[in-house]
């Protein structure tokens, strides 16, 4: 009894397996493809180096106040030195401000990265989920994330699929 049980439950099992259907996709081919998305790429890029000079001309101001006090150090006062130091410890202090305030887990990067990039990205999503449903896949990974897969058939890729269906034809 125990036999026939298994062997029903592992029929099941391979009769499932086989009836699912799964997909390709190369999300890098597809971003590059779409012109808005490498004109938001070249705009973070543009504003990225902006932002970046602001914070090396804060970083090269204090690393000069630095060397000028240290030719200075012997003929200053205890008090001199000390609002020197502060002075110093303070546009460096600056600079990080400036450098968090930018680039750091929640700056103005990733928030003008999020409000470029999600709108593309959803709108490839939604053309993903259209082709999947079209197609009856029940699964579609992505070949350009280097994430365990080793060989996908181009016959399963479905990136110039969805490109079409965002209106890119290639």
């Amino acid at each position: 009894m125990k036999k026939i049980l298994l062997l029903v439950v592992l029929c099941a099992a391979t009769v499932s397996m086989q009836a699912q259907k799964f997909a390709l996709i190369d999300m890098d081919y597809v971003f590059k493809n779409i012109p808005a998305y490498e004109r938001a790429n070249e705009q973070l890029t543009q504003v990225s180096k902006k932002w970046q000079a602001e914070v090396d001309a804060l970083t090269t101001e204090a690393q000069t106040m630095y060397k000028n006090y240290q030719n200075e150090v012997v003929f200053l006062s205890k008090e001199q030195k000390k609002a020197k130091q502060d002075a110093i410890m303070e546009k460096e202090k600056q600079a990080s401000d400036l450098k968090r305030k930018y680039f750091g887990p929640e700056g103005e990067l990733f928030k003008k990265r999020t409000a470029l990039m999600t709108p593309i990205q959803d709108e490839v999503y939604n053309a993903v989920k259209d082709v999947a449903d079209l197609r009856g896949y029940q699964l579609v990974l992505d070949r350009a994330s280097d994430q365990g897969i080793v060989f996908g058939s181009p016959k399963i890729d479905i990136s110039d699929e969805v490109l079409r269906k965002l209106g890119y034809s290639n």
